[in-house]
Order: C-alpha cells, then sequence, then structure tokens
C-alpha cells in the first residue's frame, strides 16, 4: 500500500510540474498571437478550459489541453480567444474577428 502511494504522488507530481511546462507554452503562443495580430494580450494569462486524452500523428496517446485568454483590440473590450496544445506542441490557436479585421476582397 506505501509503494502505490508513493508511485501515485510521484506521477502527480509529474502532471503537475508538465502542465506548468506546457501553461507557460500556452502563455507564451498566446501573447505572440496576439502580437501578430497588434491586439493586447490580456491579464498576461491562460486558463485551462478542456483536457483530454488524444493521439499525435504517430498514434501516440498524449495529453490535449485548450485553454482560453482573452484579447482586445482597443483597450476597452474583451475578446475570449483561445488555444489548444497537444503534448507541448501548439496545435491551434483561435482568434475571434475583431474590429480592425478586415476583408479585402480582390476582383
Amino acid at each position: 500500500m506505501e509503494i502505490g502511494l508513493l508511485v501515485a504522488i510521484v506521477i502527480a507530481a509529474w502532471v503537475w510540474l508538465d502542465s506548468i511546462k506546457v501553461r507557460e507554452i500556452a502563455v507564451e503562443a498566446g501573447q505572440q498571437a496576439a502580437e501578430k495580430c497588434g491586439l493586447q494580450f490580456l491579464d498576461e494569462s491562460v486558463a485551462l478550459t478542456r483536457l483530454r486524452a488524444a493521439r499525435n500523428n504517430r498514434g501516440h496517446m498524449q495529453i490535449k489541453r485548450t485553454y482560453g485568454f482573452e484579447v482586445s483590440d482597443t483597450g476597452t473590450n474583451r475578446l475570449a480567444c483561445s488555444i489548444t496544445l497537444l503534448g507541448k506542441r501548439v496545435e491551434s490557436v483561435d482568434m475571434p474577428p475583431y474590429r480592425d479585421n478586415k476583408v479585402v476582397y480582390i476582383h
């Protein structure tokens, strides 16, 4: 029983440390995405919104995490965004259209 408890503690510590690293990757990716679009990355943080198991392109099981964060185009409003990571790799960044986001049609 003691060995099982020790193994559970070690696994929990590993998951916690891994989550901290992945969260830092998500914050950096969110900051970069906001900067690329000329937006402000608000609160300098992300929040975990979804956690699940998924397979990578090699078929290996990894943890897939989705984080929510907010940006602003004017400094007074908040636009909800999300970033999804599979393991430690950024899989997607979802940012909604905003005021200065213009669509140009070429005829």
